[in-house]
C-alpha cells in the first residue's frame, strides 16, 4: 500500500468511499473545490485502487484541521487510516503546526476511539453540528517537535 497525493482522476473512487462512509457526504464538486483551494489531499492506494483518503489543511499559522478521512469498508482495520493520519501529521510538522483539530459525530464511537488511540483528546461538544441535528465532538492533538519527531504533549514525561 502507498500513500500519495490525490489526482483529479481519483475523484470517482474517493466519492464512492465518501458516499458509503458518511450520512452527509460531500458532493464531488465540494471535494474538488477543497482540493483546488489548496487543502492537503492524500489517498491510500493498494493494487492500483484507491482504498482511502484524508483531506486536511492549515487554517491558521499553527492550527491544522482534518476535514475528512475515510477508508473503504473492505479495507478497514488494516491500519490504513492510521497511516493516512500519520502522513498528514508529518506534513503538518513540516509547516510547524502545533495543534491538529477535527470534528466527529458524537455517536460515532469507533471513530472517536480511533482518534483517541492516535493521541487526540476529546474537547467540547458542539450541539446540532451536523445537518441532521447530531452533535459533534471536537478533538485535538497538540504537537511538540523534539529531535525531529512529533510527540503528543500528554506523553511527555
Amino acid at each position: 500500500m502507498i500513500i500519495r497525493e490525490f489526482k483529479r482522476q481519483d475523484i470517482k473512487r474517493v466519492l464512492e468511499i465518501e458516499l458509503t462512509s458518511f450520512n452527509d457526504p460531500y458532493p464531488a464538486n465540494v471535494l474538488v473545490d477543497i482540493y483546488n483551494l489548496g487543502a492537503g489531499f492524500l489517498v491510500a492506494q493498494q493494487d492500483n485502487m484507491v482504498v482511502g483518503y484524508i483531506i486536511f489543511w492549515i487554517r491558521f499559522e499553527n492550527d491544522g484541521h482534518i476535514i475528512s478521512i475515510a477508508v473503504d469498508k473492505k479495507y478497514q482495520r488494516k491500519k490504513i487510516g492510521t497511516q493516512l493520519v500519520e502522513t498528514a501529521q508529518e506534513i503538518f510538522k513540516k509547516y510547524n503546526v502545533k495543534n491538529i483539530r477535527l470534528e466527529v459525530r458524537k455517536g460515532n464511537r469507533a471513530a472517536r476511539k480511533f482518534y483517541r488511540n492516535m493521541g487526540f483528546v476529546e474537547r467540547t461538544p458542539v450541539i446540532n453540528y451536523y445537518e441532521d441535528g447530531e452533535d459533534a465532538v471536537i478533538m485535538d492533538k497538540f504537537l511538540e517537535f523534539e529531535e525531529g519527531k512529533v510527540q503528543n504533549k500528554s506523553e511527555k514525561t
